[in-house]
């Protein structure tokens, strides 16, 4: 495996993983604003664990939701998927870094280095896919509710958070991408050819022969 493309994919890799955990507890996963008069005017924006509101005076008012049953269920879903990126991201960084060459955690074993390394990429795939899934069924519900003329609750709009999570999907799947094909192509060239035991005897059998073929009368 290259250990340049082993370097890249653990940046984009982490880079996801962080980025996931700075879109999960932001507030801005929708927001939509009530215009008034410069005092009236409010803003209020959502996200998987609470409702906000505030004021051109810029007083917050923040009510977290109060049953997890009593959700609906794109935004459990939200939930999970992101909690499950959190975990497989954490995963795909600890098998990344034990696989890679410059790690000492797995000895000079390379094909085993290589398969370590593969799992990263594998978790870092399933990282940006629970990501992927997660903000874009939460952008769905927003963009439907927007569209639909017979919605009558408040209609909001997509928030920067979502934004994030379409990042970090991309940046997983890009560097999952490169741990795996990278490593499948890498163990072929770690594979060393050792000679067996029989190997040598016959060899050395060879050249017993081929000098047992020259008499002493044949050297001069």
């Amino acid at each position: 495996m290259d250990p340049v493309i082993e370097v890249v994919a653990l940046i984009l890799g982490f880079l996801s993983w962080v980025m996931v955990g700075v879109a999960i507890p932001n507030r801005y996963w929708k927001v939509s604003s009530l215009d008034g008069t410069v005092i009236t005017t409010a803003t209020l924006y959502e996200n998987l664990w609470m409702s906000c509101a505030t004021d051109s005076t810029g007083v917050h008012n923040c009510r977290e939701f109060p049953s997890l049953l009593a959700l609906s269920g794109y935004i459990q879903a939200s939930r999970a998927l992101m909690i499950a990126a959190v975990v497989a991201g954490t995963f795909g960084v600890v098998a990344t870094l034990i696989g890679m060459q410059c790690s000492k955690a797995a000895g000079d074993n390379h094909i085993l280095k290589g398969r370590i390394a593969g799992t990263g990429g594998a978790f870092f795939l399933l990282q940006g896919l629970c990501t992927m899934i997660s903000v874009s069924w939460y952008a769905a519900n927003i963009t439907q509710e927007f569209f639909n003329p017979l919605y009558p609750g408040q209609k909001y709009e997509i928030g920067e958070a979502l934004y994030i999570g379409w990042a970090s999907g991309v940046l997983a799947i890009c560097g999952g991408a490169c741990l795996m094909f990278s490593c499948k192509l890498g163990t072929k060239e770690k594979a060393y050819y050792q000679p067996t035991r029989e190997t040598v005897y016959s060899a050395s059998a060879s050249r017993r022969d081929a000098q047992s073929t020259y008499g002493r009368n044949a050297y001069v």
